[in-house]
C-alpha cells in the first residue's frame, strides 16, 4: 500500500462514504446530522476493551474498527447494536475506508504504532483518544503537540487515567498551602517491569498464527521475523504478541513508558514544566541491547519558572543487579513511624517538609509524619474536579465543555511524553542529555537523530497537519 496525497485521501473517503450511505440509509455521518458520535477502534482487545466499554455506554456508534489479532475482534462485535461494523487488521483501510464518517477514533495499539494512526485522526479533524504513552519517541510526541496547535476543532485525549483523579489535585493544593514549601525534588518508583526486559533478540522463530496480521503489527518499525510462545511461557505469551512487547526496543518503552505517564503525572500537572534541562541515566543494570535494561534510575532537571525554583526528578524501576527493588531511602520520618515505602508511589520534598504519595495514580497524598498530616488537615480546594478520563473526552468531543476540558490533551501530555521518553532516549545512548528550552538536545547533537525513527515504508501517517 502506497501513501496517498491529500486530494487523493479525500476523493477515495468521500467515495466510500457514498457508497456506504447508499448501501445503508440510515447509517448517516454523526457530524451535525446525528446525536450519536460515530468511532472507530485502532485495537479491539486488551487495554482497548476499556474504550471499546466506555464508548458504548455512552451511546457511540462504531463504524469500523482495525484490530491485527482476530481472536479480539470480538472486543467491537460482542457489543449489542456493533455487530455490523466493519473490521479490518489494517489500521490504514479504516480510514480510506470510513474517514468521512468518523467523529472519533481509540488508540490502544503497542506504543510504536501509536503515532501514525493518531496523527492521521488529528489531521483529517477526527477527535482523539490514544493510550499511554502518547508515542513511541520524543521526536513524535512532540509533533503531535504540534498538531493539536494546528488544529483547533480537534479534542484529544492521552490515555493516563489518574490525571481524572482527584489525587495529584490534593497534592497541589498541599503545595499551593505551603505544606512542604518550595518543592524542590520528586522520587518516583515503580514495581515495573512485570515483564521481560534486560534480555537480547530470540533466537528462534515461528509460523505467524493465521488469525494475526504480521505485517500490520511491525507496522512502522523495522520489519523482523515472529517468535511465538514456547513450551511453559507465562500465560502462553510470546517475545512479543500479546504483553511481552513492552521491554522490547522496537516496540514498547519499558516500564518508564509503560508507567510513568501515570506515575508521574503528577508532577507535570503540579509543576507545569517544560522540556526538561538535562537527563541522565544514574544506573542501569545493562546497556539496552534488544530489551531495555532490567533495572534503571533516571535523573532528570527541569528549569524555573516565573512562579517557582527549578527542580529535580528521579526515577526508579526494576531491581539491581542483586535482585533488590530500585527504590528511594525511606525518608526518617518513616522510619521513626516503623513505616516501610509502598512498592509504588512519590516522595516529594519541599523546603519545609515532604509528601508521600502512594500508588500508580497519586491515590493517597500524605503529610510526613503522621501527625502533621492529621495537624494540618485538609487543604482548601482549589481546583475543580473531573467526572472521569473517558466522560471528560466525551463532553468535550460533544461540544459541552471546550476541548481543553479534556485535561490530558495533547498539548499538555504531547510533551509530558516528550519528556518521558527523553529518560528511555538517554539510556539507550548511555549518557547525560543536555536540552535547550526547545527540547533540542545540545550537548551531542547526533542524539538527536535517536529522537525520531522515519517509519518503515507506507506506515507513516496518511496525512499530517502540523
Amino acid at each position: 500500500m502506497t501513501q496517498l496525497t491529500r486530494r487523493e485521501f479525500t476523493k477515495r473517503t468521500a467515495a466510500a462514504a457514498a457508497a456506504s450511505v447508499l448501501a445503508c440509509p440510515g447509517f448517516i455521518r454523526a457530524r451535525g446530522l446525528n446525536e450519536k458520535l460515530q468511532v472507530g477502534f485502532v485495537a479491539a482487545g486488551g487495554k482497548a476493551k476499556s474504550h471499546t466499554k466506555a464508548s458504548h455506554d455512552a451511546g457511540l456508534h462504531c463504524v469500523a474498527f482495525a484490530e491485527v489479532d482476530k481472536t479480539r475482534w470480538s472486543g467491537v462485535h460482542e457489543k449489542a447494536g456493533w455487530e455490523q461494523a466493519q473490521g479490518y487488521t489494517d489500521w490504514r483501510k479504516m480510514f480510506e475506508n470510513h474517514g468521512e464518517a468518523l467523529d472519533v477514533v481509540f488508540v490502544a495499539t503497542p506504543d510504536h504504532s501509536h503515532f501514525s494512526p493518531t496523527m492521521t485522526a488529528v489531521s483529517m479533524g477526527i477527535h482523539c483518544y490514544t493510550e499511554k504513552p502518547l508515542t513511541w519517541s520524543v521526536r513524535e510526541a512532540q509533533l503531535l503537540a504540534a498538531a493539536y496547535k494546528k488544529n483547533p476543532s480537534v479534542v484529544t485525549q492521552m490515555g493516563n487515567q489518574g490525571n481524572s483523579f482527584d489525587g495529584w489535585r490534593t497534592a497541589y493544593e498541599y503545595i499551593h498551602a505551603g505544606a512542604i514549601g518550595e518543592v524542590q525534588e520528586f522520587h518516583t518508583w515503580t514495581n515495573r517491569p512485570i515483564w521481560p526486559q534486560g534480555g537480547n533478540r530470540p533466537d528462534y522463530t515461528t509460523p505467524v498464527p493465521s488469525t494475526l496480521d504480521w505485517e500490520a503489527w511491525i507496522g512502522p518499525a523495522p520489519m523482523r521475523p515472529y517468535a511465538g510462545p514456547t513450551e511453559g511461557s507465562k500465560k502462553g505469551r510470546g517475545p512479543y504478541h500479546p504483553f511481552n512487547w513492552r521491554g522490547v526496543v522496537d516496540f514498547g518503552s519499558g516500564a518508564l513508558g509503560d508507567m510513568a505517564c501515570h506515575t508521574t503525572n503528577g508532577i507535570y500537572a503540579i509543576m507545569q514544566p517544560e522540556y526538561a534541562k538535562t537527563v541522565e541515566p544514574i544506573y542501569m543494570t545493562g546497556p539496552v541491547t534488544d530489551q531495555f535494561p532490567a533495572g534503571m534510575i533516571i535523573k532528570s532537571t527541569y528549569r524555573a519558572s516565573n512562579t517557582r525554583p527549578g527542580f529535580t526528578t528521579f526515577w526508579y524501576e526494576g531491581n539491581d543487579k542483586d535482585g533488590n527493588p530500585n527504590m528511594p531511602e525511606v525518608p526518617e520520618v518513616m522510619k521513626k513511624e516503623g513505616r516501610a515505602l509502598p512498592r509504588t508511589g512519590n516522595l516529594i520534598i519541599g523546603s519545609k517538609g515532604t509528601m508521600l504519595v502512594e500508588g500508580d495514580h497519586w491515590n493517597f497524598p500524605q503529610l510526613l509524619p503522621a501527625s502533621k498530616h492529621e495537624d494540618f488537615g485538609k487543604p482548601e480546594q482549589l481546583l475543580e474536579r473531573s467526572p472521569g478520563h473517558h466522560e471528560e473526552f466525551f463532553m468535550a468531543c460533544r461540544g459541552e465543555k471546550p476541548r481543553e476540558y479534556a485535561r490530558s490533551n495533547f498539548g499538555y501530555s504531547g510533551p509530558m511524553t516528550a519528556n518521558i521518553q527523553l529518560g528511555n532516549l538517554c539510556a539507550r545512548v548511555g549518557k547525560k542529555l543536555v536540552l535547550n528550552k526547545a527540547g533540542e538536545i545540545t550537548n551531542d547533537k547526533t542524539v538527536n537523530e535517536l529522537a525520531w525513527r522515519e517509519p518503515r515504508t507506507g506506515w507513516g501517517p496518511l496525512e499530517m497537519n502540523v
